[in-house]
């Protein structure tokens, strides 16, 4: 219901494995891009890998993020999945599945992709409503729950709000012109 309450153009969604999130939000902003969140990528992959294989499958999925270009990242992740789809082939036949949804954020400036993969912004914001909600134990009504989270995003935009995420102030331009 984001689109009802006013919200006319996304660039970017970042998700986990929501299923059926992809397809919701294509359908309501066609055209804006999908990037599945890499953290939520890589806890899945480690549990499905062997204890002893993790360190070494985690340092070198994360080689994929950390290069400059995205036809670069294609390639070793490419690499990856020939290296490990002998031992582990379910969890590559799962990457695969997800591709064009891990490398989306090689489409953006290159000082804002650590927010994008990362998104260390989102997971702060939902352990804020974790450790807030706690304490309450359960709420009354929906309505009481969709106003609790309001107030804590107002609450954090209030904080936040004349400060630039880590590189976005370096590129706003380049962001603004992605809109109409």
């Amino acid at each position: 219901n984001m689109k009802s309450r006013g919200l006319k153009q996304v660039e970017l969604f970042l998700s986990d494995g929501v299923v059926g999130m992809k397809t919701a939000l294509a359908r309501t902003y066609p055209k804006a891009h999908f990037q599945r969140r890499l953290v939520h990528v890589m806890r899945n992959i480690c549990a499905k890998v062997q204890v002893d294989d993790r360190e070494k499958i985690m340092n070198e999925f994360k080689q994929i993020h950390q290069q400059t270009s995205k036809k670069e990242a294609a390639a070793v992740l490419h690499e990856f999945y020939a290296k490990w789809n002998k031992a582990y082939s379910h969890v590559i036949k799962g990457l695969k599945e997800i591709e064009p949804d891990l490398l989306v954020f090689y489409n953006y400036p290159k000082q804002i992709r650590a927010s994008i993969y990362s998104t260390n912004m989102i997971e702060s914001f939902n352990n804020v409503i974790k450790r807030k909600a706690k304490p309450k134990a359960e709420f009354p009504t929906e309505q009481s729950l969709d106003v609790f989270i309001g107030i804590q995003a107002m609450s954090c935009n209030d904080c936040y709000f004349n400060r630039i995420h880590k590189g976005f102030g370096q590129v706003q331009d380049t962001l603004e012109s992605y809109f109409d």
